[in-house]
């Protein structure tokens, strides 16, 4: 069983920078970041496949980063230039797919308990 335990939310300025981490205890071949805000449905912003491959929602591309470190079981998500309509419950979720295609939240096999991110 996977464990996924995100880390690294908090209050940042607009055009500030939050790194979030995500531990889990071995790999998975796809593996994403969600948040939802408060009223809004969850999303997905970004995403990883077994191959490196990534994907980012229209609203954070280019000021997101999503990236492993392997050695460390952890996965990051670098958010870069935040804006007050980041603020939201950060989730991190992963698959057992090589490839991360569309998989709605409900479809990933393993998703962690959330960090909050508020950006004033």
């Amino acid at each position: 069983h996977v464990q996924l335990v995100e880390s690294g939310g908090g209050s940042v300025q607009a055009g500030g920078s939050l790194k979030l981490s995500c531990k889990y205890t071995y790999s998975i071949y796809c593996m994403a970041w969600f948040r939802q805000a408060p009223g809004k449905e969850r999303e997905r912003i970004a995403a990883i496949d077994a191959v490196g491959k990534t994907s980012y929602a229209d609203s954070v591309k280019g000021r997101f980063t999503i990236y492993h470190a392997y050695g460390d079981k952890t996965l990051y998500l670098q958010m870069n230039n935040l804006k007050p309509e980041d603020t939201a419950m950060y989730y991190c979720a992963a698959a057992r797919r090589y490839s991360c295609g569309v998989l709605a939240w409900y479809e990933y096999d393993y998703r962690g308990q959330g960090t909050q991110v508020t950006v004033s």
